[in-house]
């Protein structure tokens, strides 16, 4: 029995070590700890109440945690109580109304951007034809004589007396009337030679296959040749008159297809991950107005222009003949201006309202939401911007809420807590003049303790010179004169929530100023 009596000791002071140890590692071990109350606690003054697991969560009186349950565990004169993380602001529940902090959830969803481009719509260049003359001759007569003219494939655009090409077209009639006579008889190998090269000269004298077969019908009075149109589409360029000699190699006609039109538009490389081929085009014409054309992206270029620093994007349109009036007309003119919009988007990525990101120099920061009103500053990596969203690559995971409106107005008494914990100065140190103060002010005003301004929530200085207003013996500073109206339409709301942010920041300045040695 005696034996036994000291291992029951040893064994109960086991259990009570290990549920020591397990208090220890639960409610302090991950964060900094309060240091335990001495023994003559009693005697000495709680300064405040504060939860070890959310220490932002800060009470006068016991209680517990509004964010995980626990005890909120009294900190006592002379200690320091659980760090905050650098950048955590605490609001109240009253605060956060004032403000009106809005808050979203980040999530995995389709980035999406419209581009606004301009170009010229121009015609299709695989269909673009110049015609010039083969041999050298007479133009005796214009079939078409202005420009803008539609021709159709074959059709005769002007008659044409050429010495060389009268005597090859007789030579080749010559020698097929003579295949034609001797159809009965087997024709030499050398007479087929003849003719296969007589009619190979007709075609580089620039005759048509339809026009050499008319030859032999074609009487022996008509010393005339045609000239006729290599493709269908519209005359862009006439280089010749009637009765004018021209020589081989001479411009005559020059022609394109405006069935199908191009629209091409400079990428620059900032867009160049948006775009591909493919993707829907809205393109409006001043001269169809409230008409939208819609077609795809046919062809990027692939060579980038050294000066601009942007590639060539071509959409392909239709643009068939209209007939107005008893005239036939194209819809779409050659060479006009047009202005576009590409719908681009994305697969699914992690995406935040762009009025979440606060751009600080170099940085880009966000608030979130950890729970209890406190709100933890996050450093961003950006992506891709969208039109609403901006892509995020890194410092916000899914699901974690973070400040979309209100935003400003905490980051900037995230810098007053920070100037405050720098500085061991009492609490009315806040209230000195924001960096923007300038002028003196009258005596029995106080100055405007914030860089932000108290209607918008835009950093001051941003948007120009600051406007200063004084109501009930308090400045008051606003970014902007679109500002200045709804500052004078409802003073008291703004009075209420300059009082509500000094309040806070007060507080976390005595905190911290009694935590410092």
């Amino acid at each position: 029995m005696n034996a036994k009596l000291p291992l029951a000791l040893l064994a109960t002071a086991l259990i009570a070590g290990a549920g020591g140890w397990f208090a220890a590692t639960q409610f302090g071990g991950a964060r900094s700890a309060a240091p335990a109350a001495p023994a003559d606690s009693g005697a000495r003054k709680v300064l405040y109440y504060q939860s070890p697991m959310h220490p932002w969560v800060k009470s006068d009186k016991p209680g517990k945690c509004t964010v995980c349950g626990m005890n909120l565990v009294p900190i006592y004169e002379g200690q320091k109580g659980f760090a905050v993380a650098d950048g955590t602001v605490s609001l109240s529940s009253n605060a956060i109304q004032v403000v009106q902090v809005q808050t979203v959830v980040a999530q995995a969803r389709p980035l999406v951007r419209t581009l606004r481009v301009a170009g010229i719509i121009d015609d299709n260049d695989t269909r673009h034809r110049r015609l010039s003359a083969y041999v050298e001759g007479r133009i005796e007569k214009l079939f078409v004589n202005y420009i803008g003219a539609e021709v159709k494939e074959g059709e005769p655009l002007a008659t044409f007396y050429s010495p060389m090409l009268l005597n090859a077209e007789r030579e080749y009639t010559l020698l097929f009337r003579q295949s034609q006579m001797a159809h009965n008889y087997a024709l030499t190998a050398e007479h087929k030679r003849l003719l296969s090269a007589a009619e190979q000269r007709l075609i580089r004298y620039g005759l048509t296959t339809a026009q050499i077969a008319k030859l032999p019908f074609k009487s022996e009075t008509n010393y005339l040749s045609e000239i006729v149109a290599p493709m269908g589409g519209s005359i862009l360029t006439r280089e010749v008159y009637e009765g004018q000699f021209v020589k081989e190699g001479d411009r005559l006609f020059e022609l394109a297809d405006f069935f199908i039109m191009w629209f091409q538009f400079d990428l620059y490389e900032r867009d160049f991950a948006w775009v591909r081929v493919g993707q829907e085009v809205e393109i409006t014409v001043p001269s169809v107005p409230g008409k939208k054309f819609t077609a795809t992206i046919t062809f990027i270029d692939p060579n980038l222009n050294d000066m601009t620093r942007s590639a060539k994007v071509r959409v392909e349109l239709q643009n068939p003949l209209l007939t107005v009036q008893g005239k036939s007309r194209r819809e779409l003119l050659h060479r006009t201006y047009a202005e576009a919009t590409v719908k681009l988007d994305t697969p699914e990525v992690l995406a935040l309202p762009r009025s979440a990101v606060l751009h600080t120099g170099e940085r880009a920061v966000v608030y979130v939401e950890t729970g209890g009103g406190a709100y933890v500053q996050r450093r961003v990596k950006l992506g891709r911007a969208g039109d609403v969203d901006w892509e995020i690559l890194d410092g916000v995971k899914a699901g974690e809420r973070v400040v979309t409106t209100g935003n400003l107005l905490i980051d900037g008494q995230a810098q007053l807590n920070s100037q405050a914990g720098d500085v061991p100065a009492p609490a009315t140190a806040t209230a000195s003049p924001a960096p923007q103060q300038t002028q003196a002010l009258p005596a029995g005003v106080k100055p405007y303790p914030l860089n932000v301004c108290i209607v918008g929530g835009e950093k001051l200085g941003g948007m120009g010179e600051p406007i200063s207003v004084i109501h009930q013996g308090q400045q008051f500073k606003l970014c902007c004169d679109a500002c200045l109206p709804k500052f004078k339409a409802d003073p008291a709301q703004y009075v209420q929530k300059l009082s509500v942010l000094m309040q806070g920041t007060v507080s976390q300045t005595q905190n911290t100023n009694t935590q410092k040695p």
